[in-house]
């Protein structure tokens, strides 16, 4: 039986606080944890755009981007393909640090679907990308007092 660790406290906070869609991904190999969502902005012109897949559509956009959880000493990640990188220690995370993640990144996914709806609506536009302010974060993080903390799950 797994023990879930932060990742139940991830999930219950989201639950709690994400407006989005969300999928967590828990990559028991690579000592990571994957949390992806989604962005949907109404494609009102029906304007023609091309994915970063090279798929032309012009339906309603769907915009999915995500952030890892990682272990320093045993993870492996490619920080160019997630939105942000953020490192846990061997004591995993706190609860007050997991309330102020999510609260920023509801911050930073509501900033993201105003800026595509910004996107759709200028023709000048050539591409979109969600942007994680991980200086403003580390500023909201710095302060936090810790009191309660969640280990990496276990199976």
């Amino acid at each position: 039986m797994a023990k879930l660790g932060f990742l139940s406290q991830l999930n219950d906070e989201l639950d709690k606080n994400f407006s989005y869609d969300y999928e967590i991904n828990w990559d028991k190999k690579n000592h990571a944890v994957e949390l992806a969502f989604l962005l949907e902005a109404e494609n009102k012109d029906g304007l023609a755009i091309v994915d970063a897949d090279d798929v032309e559509s012009a339906e309603n956009i769907l915009y999915e981007d995500a952030v890892i959880f990682y272990n320093p000493q045993k993870s492996s990640v490619d920080a160019e393909e997630y939105l942000a990188t953020i490192p846990y220690s061997e004591k995993g995370l706190s609860k007050e640090f997991i309330a102020a993640f999510v609260d920023f990144l509801q911050e930073t996914a509501d900033q993201g679907l105003d800026d595509l709806m910004d996107f759709l609506e200028d023709p000048e536009a050539e591409e979109f990308s969600a942007k994680f302010d991980a200086a403003a974060f580390g500023e909201k993080t710095a302060a936090l007092v810790e009191t309660e903390f969640f280990k990496y799950p276990r199976y």
